[in-house]
């Protein structure tokens, strides 16, 4: 296999080129991340506790705004990692960003009415 080849198969996705699954995705992470901040902040006022062993030790030593700061540097690298794969795989990037972060608002808003 040439090099030729290969670069023809393997195309990077470019910062902003956003296919419109993509977008959609992103959008679901975007209210997925806010969803679960605020879920998570009621949850604290309500005198729950922080399940995530490394939330609830951000939380413990720099407050709310550090949840905000994890939520980002998970957005930075979800948003760096997908210009290194290939095209067709990057709607998978927002997928699991959004996933996990879905999953803990239900487990959330599950808490409020149990």
């Amino acid at each position: 296999m040439s090099h030729q080849q290969f670069s023809y198969r393997y195309q990077r996705t470019d910062w902003f080129d956003f296919g419109g699954i993509e977008r959609l995705l992103w959008a679901v992470v975007i209210l997925a991340l806010v969803g679960d901040l605020l879920t998570t902040y009621a949850g604290l006022q309500a005198g729950l506790t922080e399940s995530n062993p490394v939330a609830r030790h951000a939380l413990g030593q720099f407050g709310f705004l550090s949840l905000v700061g994890l939520k980002a540097f998970a957005l930075g690298v979800g948003f760096v990692g997908r210009t290194l794969i290939p095209r067709e795989y990057v709607a998978l990037v927002p997928a699991g960003l959004a996933l996990p972060w879905l999953f803990a608002v239900v487990v959330n808003l599950s808490l409020f009415f149990h």
